[in-house]
Formats: structure tokens, C-alpha cells, sequence
């Protein structure tokens, strides 16, 4: 049973488009590979090998070695680099001190909801005694309403009954002793 490989051959054709704004090299990011890029040789040939441990690959002439166990790195780590420009180009101390800021207007807040809470609170009980006190005000004055009307109706009536029992005492006493009627 044959097994058909297909390899990819690359183009010999460079194509090499032109940035509109020239760019820094330092943008680039750098990668974590060991060891420089691979280098071409101009030699074709047809056939392709591929073969893992050194991770040796091999197509159209061209040979890469790329081994993972070499400690020849470039001194250059792309995450810290990324991180370094991360933190440069962004400053969170403003957006620290909004958290601070909208942490303690909660704070804040949430206490003088509380306290509104127990005002309200006060408030209502407040309310409830000057109810029951009113209530008993109210009560009050209509038995003191009840009294004055008693009163008055059995003043008039020993008022009447003086009258017609001593009518000549009544008069010297009415003119002595002369009150408004209200």
C-alpha cells in the first residue's frame, strides 16, 4: 500500500510590498526560537524529508536544523518585551483611582441609605406616638367638650329655678355682679 505525501513547495518569487509609513524595526515582534532563521540554499531538488528529535525538515533542497535543546537564545523574551510596552502605553493609575473613587461614593451612598433607613424609622415610630397622642388629645377634649356642656346646662337650669324662687335677690344680684353671656 503506497502512501502519497504532498509537500508544500515555496515560491522562489519574492514579494516584497513596500509600507506606506516606514516602521520602526523595534515594533517586530521577536519570537522565542532559538538559534537565527533558517537559511536557503539555491540547490532544487524534487524530493522532501521530514524526520523529528532535531526537527530537521527538508523540502525542495532546502534544509532548516532547528534544535530545541540549543541555548543559544537572543537574550530577547517577546512577552516581556509585550508586557514592558503593555505597561508603558497604559497607565491604570487613573483607572485605580476611579475605582477608589466609586468604591468609597458606594461607601458612601450605602451609609446615608442606612442612615436614611433609621430615620425613616424614627420617623415612624415618632409618627405612631403622635398619633396615640393626639388620639387621646382628641378624646380629651370631647369629654371636657361633654363636661362644659353638662356644666353649663345645670348653671342654667339653677339660674332659672333662682330666678323664679327670689326674683327681687336675682335682680340686685344681676345688676351687682353683671356678667357677658357668651
Amino acid at each position: 500500500m503506497a502512501t502519497q505525501r504532498h509537500y508544500y513547495q515555496p515560491s522562489t518569487y519574492s514579494t516584497n510590498l513596500p509600507s506606506k509609513t516606514p516602521v520602526s524595526t523595534s515594533f517586530y515582534p521577536i519570537s522565542r526560537v532559538p538559534g537565527s532563521p533558517p537559511e536557503y540554499s539555491d540547490a532544487s531538488t524534487t524530493a522532501g524529508s521530514r524526520s523529528s528529535g532535531g526537527l530537521t525538515f527538508s523540502s525542495a533542497g532546502r534544509s532548516v536544523d532547528y534544535d530545541s535543546s540549543s541555548a543559544s537564545y537572543s537574550g530577547v523574551d517577546v512577552v516581556d518585551i509585550l508586557s514592558e510596552r503593555m505597561q508603558t502605553a497604559f497607565d491604570p493609575t487613573p483607572l485605580d483611582k476611579g475605582l477608589v473613587k466609586q468604591a468609597q461614593t458606594s461607601g458612601h451612598l450605602n451609609a446615608k441609605q442606612r442612615e436614611l433607613l433609621e430615620l425613616q424609622a424614627l420617623a415612624q415610630r415618632r409618627l405612631k406616638g403622635v398619633r396615640a397622642s393626639f388620639a387621646e388629645g382628641v378624646k380629651t377634649a370631647r369629654e371636657t367638650k361633654r363636661d362644659l356642656e353638662w356644666t353649663q346646662k345645670r348653671v342654667s337650669t339653677l339660674k332659672s329655678k333662682a330666678e323664679k324662687a327670689h326674683p327681687d335677690e336675682y335682680r340686685r344680684a344681676t345688676k351687682k355682679y353683671t356678667y357677658d353671656e357668651y
